[in-house]
């Protein structure tokens, strides 16, 4: 099967650059991002710091990099960062906080709904005693597994850590996902916070990209700390173009994947052999029992559809911007077609 015909569910970080995209990255003007002077990647950070309400930005290479430059430059060694036990930054970007920064997290189990219980967070935060790690920053998601935060939740967060003295930062890779979910502005959503990554290339489209959003002295903090751990491209323009292009053409195309997730958990639903458990924004989460999980690989294999399938029976399908109406419907014909040999 040609490798365009392939329908690839594993995540929406495996989208590619449309030809409009290409064309634009291929006029970006460019200079040397170290040196500050690549004027397309200065127009990016400006253009999403001032649409999000932030006095600057600064553009990495990935968002693993766009988080950890940000908490290193919030926290100092021994300092501390409270987070979801299942969050991006504790759990999926190899622990670079506390390998590269001695900044310690303190994570805590998260909510169904993906938010820290705010009495937990309160009493995860130490005294102030030699014997403790200095608790100085807090760590949000969203959206965290496809779901949204609850509207009210970080403007209440936000006066937890006003109380305690404490900074606020967002994982808002699929920020605009949350938006479009919620009908609401980014701007609002990124209010309550200190700092907010933003990906260019997940639902949006962007071969590579995130942007750190927060206050100049922030910035510029986290402008040495990307220095430091490798991220100071030099004509990055290139990438920064992308992102510009899919701020202006990508993102109320997000509101479509969340209906075609929406569309492909309704095909699924009541068939033998598998159990939808949830669909939110563009994920679908399905369980299929241990013991068949090489059968649906190999089903899938056949009808030419990448899925991540573990070694556990829960499944998460992401649907993105290379997903169109076909490819749902022949997802849900081949699972159909697995689910009846059950």
């Amino acid at each position: 099967m040609l490798d365009m015909d392939i329908i690839d569910l594993r995540s929406d970080t495996v989208t590619r650059p449309t030809p409009a995209m290409r064309d634009a990255m291929a006029r970006a003007e460019v200079g040397d991002d170290v040196y500050g002077e690549d004027p397309t990647v200065n127009a990016l950070q400006e253009r999403l710091a001032s649409d999000l309400g932030f006095a600057a930005g600064l553009w990495c290479p990935t968002g693993t990099q766009a988080n950890l430059v940000g908490m290193l430059a919030h926290c100092q060694r021994g300092d501390e960062y409270i987070v979801g036990m299942d969050a991006h930054t504790y759990k999926y970007e190899g622990g670079g906080a506390a390998v590269l920064g001695s900044v310690q997290p303190q994570p805590i189990p998260q909510a169904a709904d993906g938010s820290l219980p705010l009495a937990d967070v309160e009493h995860a935060i130490k005294p102030v005693d030699p014997h403790f790690a200095r608790t100085k920053l807090v760590c949000l998601e969203n959206t965290w597994m496809g779901r949204t935060l609850p509207i009210d939740y970080p403007i209440a967060m936000r006066a937890l850590c006003d109380r305690h003295g404490l900074k606020l930062h967002l994982d808002g890779a699929r920020l605009f996902n949350a938006a479009a979910a919620d009908d609401i502005a980014p701007k609002q959503l990124a209010a309550p916070f200190d700092s907010v990554s933003v990906c260019l290339s997940k639902g949006l489209g962007a071969p590579a990209g995130s942007v750190l959003l927060g206050s100049r002295e922030l910035v510029d903090g986290a402008r040495r700390w990307r220095k430091m751990v490798g991220g100071g491209l030099r004509q990055a323009g290139v990438f920064a173009a992308a992102g510009l292009h899919a701020l202006d053409h990508h993102v109320a195309q997000l509101a479509d994947d969340h209906a075609r997730a929406k569309r492909l958990a309704g095909g699924l639903r009541d068939l033998p052999g598998l159990a939808v458990n949830a669909q939110h924004t563009n994920m679908v989460f399905i369980d299929v029992p241990v013991q068949r999980l090489d059968a649906l690989k190999q089903a899938i294999a056949a009808a030419g559809i990448r899925m991540s399938i573990g070694y556990t029976p829960s499944i998460r399908m992401v649907v993105h911007r290379d997903i169109d109406d076909a490819a749902i419907d022949r997802t849900i014909e081949t699972l159909r077609t697995f689910g009846a040999a059950a």
